[in-house]
């Protein structure tokens, strides 16, 4: 009888009906929350068991195709997808029908390994599949975080990523017992927690929230098979300077008022070596400066551009002679600046 698992809604704490947006916010919090690094001693190995369940369901859920088989079929979709296939194979062979309990939860109740041992004659599932017996099964799938700098986007970065799976334990050979005991070792299990490293190339442009797939770098597989993959979520970390709109940047730039009325050449930031922007006479605040090709790599080899907004500040404290200045501009005859806004709140 198939093992009960809790429904990957719940362990997001999202409703069926969840938009994919929802569910990706959900699966970061809960990350954060319940990630090993954050956790020490006993609670650790909790944590790890939580947190690989949280990264079970949001592989399932994220995935559109994958999410739609879920609701179908439930845990074990997989498992219900290549019995789906062998009925029909079956068909031409002259081998009988056999229906399937549809309800969308079907999984929680059966075991598949039972169904095909009694319609194909004890004919087990081979290969593809996580938990699947016989020389084609594969290793499980892994799931971890990076996280990484708006300047590393620039250019991309090769990341080094520290892995922890279970392999099998050395002293008892993956058996899990020692002289008719349970392993000291492995407690019984027949598994022991290994650590390794790998470097990934994380392409230039990556987006917040992309994932990564690593072809064979996850866990290794049962009876010599292949790895499984292994999957990178990006996290791109908010710069103090510069915001991310696609490929492009923008960054508020302050400017003295005589800078902004008489035009000057002043120095600004970029992601590299600073550079000479012109500010054009007569700027006002909120003025928009567009400097092309200095933003983020974007499709097709180009850039995307870097915009400056005007920010004019008063210099404080006023010199005496500044003070002056500013009196003399006071006695000049002009124009209300407010009078366009009253006009407007009054209509």
């Amino acid at each position: 009888m198939a093992t009960a698992q809790r429904d990957y809604y719940d362990l997001l704490g999202v409703s069926r009906s969840a938009t994919p947006d929802d569910i990706k916010k959900a699966f970061r919090r809960l990350a954060r929350q319940f990630h090993p690094d954050l956790h020490a001693g006993a609670r650790k190995g909790e944590m790890e068991n939580k947190f690989k369940g949280l990264n079970e369901a949001y592989e399932v859920l994220s995935d559109p195709e994958s999410r739609k088989k879920y609701d179908r079929y439930g845990h074990q979709w997989e498992q219900a997808e290549a019995y789906e296939r062998a009925q029909q194979q079956s068909r031409g062979a002259g081998v009988g029908d056999a229906q399937w309990p549809q309800g969308g939860q079907a999984g929680a109740g059966a075991d598949f390994s039972d169904i095909f041992e009694s319609f194909f004659g004890g004919g087990r599932r081979r290969g593809g599949g996580p938990g699947s017996e016989g020389s084609g099964a594969r290793g499980e799938d892994l799931i971890t975080s990076v996280r990484l700098s708006l300047r590393e986007v620039i250019s991309g970065v090769t990341q080094r990523i520290q892995l922890t799976e279970p392999v099998p334990c050395r002293s008892c050979q993956g058996t899990g017992r020692v002289s008719r005991r349970p392993c000291p070792e492995c407690a019984g299990a027949g598994r022991t927690p290994d650590t390794r490293m790998i470097d990934v190339k994380i392409p230039a442009g990556i987006q917040d929230g992309k994932r990564i797939r690593v072809p064979g770098k996850g866990a290794p597989a049962p009876n010599g098979g292949r790895r499984g993959d292994l999957f990178l979520n990006v996290e791109v970390a908010k710069h103090p300077v510069f915001a991310r709109e696609g490929a492009d940047l923008d960054a508020t730039l302050p400017v003295w008022p005589w800078e902004a009325a008489l035009g000057a050449e002043v120095t600004a930031p970029t992601l590299g070596d600073p550079i000479k922007v012109r500010v054009p006479a007569g700027s006002q605040s909120g003025n928009k400066l567009r400097i092309k090709g200095k933003g983020l790599p974007a499709d097709g080899g180009t850039r995307g551009d870097l915009y400056f907004v005007l920010q004019i500040i008063l210099p404080s404290p006023l010199s005496e002679d500044e003070r002056r200045q500013y009196e003399e501009m006071a006695k000049a005859a002009r124009p209300d600046p407010r009078g366009d806004l009253i006009r407007k709140a009054g209509q």
